[in-house]
């Protein structure tokens, strides 16, 4: 029950996260304003592929996600996304994580809830750093 709670909270806190992460930067996209990617691209293409990994896992081991994994993507991709070709390369990763997952695991394993609970934490990392280095 107690990991339950702290998966829960974590959840939430990624998802607070990403919405305040995203609120500075959908005003124009690097790619409108004729510049390099920011410099933060590559952590939130991993955010991405962690997203679609988790979508996989939470459900193959029982965990009841609302909203679910995918749901949480969409709502990122509205709030990050103004050019069509990033948001399909925010796509891309997600599936890759999802498919990376899916290919291996039937089962809910040790090592799958060993691999879910890294994500969230590396997720949770990859939030924090760039809010804490890219946030007004």
């Amino acid at each position: 029950m107690r990991k339950k709670r702290v998966a829960d909270f974590i959840c939430r806190a990624i998802i607070f996260a990403m919405l305040a992460l995203s609120l500075p930067v959908q005003v124009v996209s690097a790619q409108q304003a004729g510049i390099d990617a920011p410099p933060y691209e590559q952590q939130l293409m991993r955010l991405s592929e962690i997203f679609g990994a988790l979508h996989f896992l939470r459900p193959l081991c029982k965990e009841n996600d609302d909203p679910s994994w995918r749901d949480r993507m969409e709502d990122f991709l509205d709030a990050e996304t103004i050019d069509e070709n990033r948001r399909r390369r925010f796509i891309e990763r997600f599936n890759q994580g999802y498919r990376g997952f899916s290919v291996a695991y039937r089962d809910c394993t040790d090592a799958a809830r060993i691999a879910m609970a890294q994500y969230l934490n590396e997720g949770e990392t990859i939030i924090s750093d760039v809010t804490s280095r890219y946030g007004r």
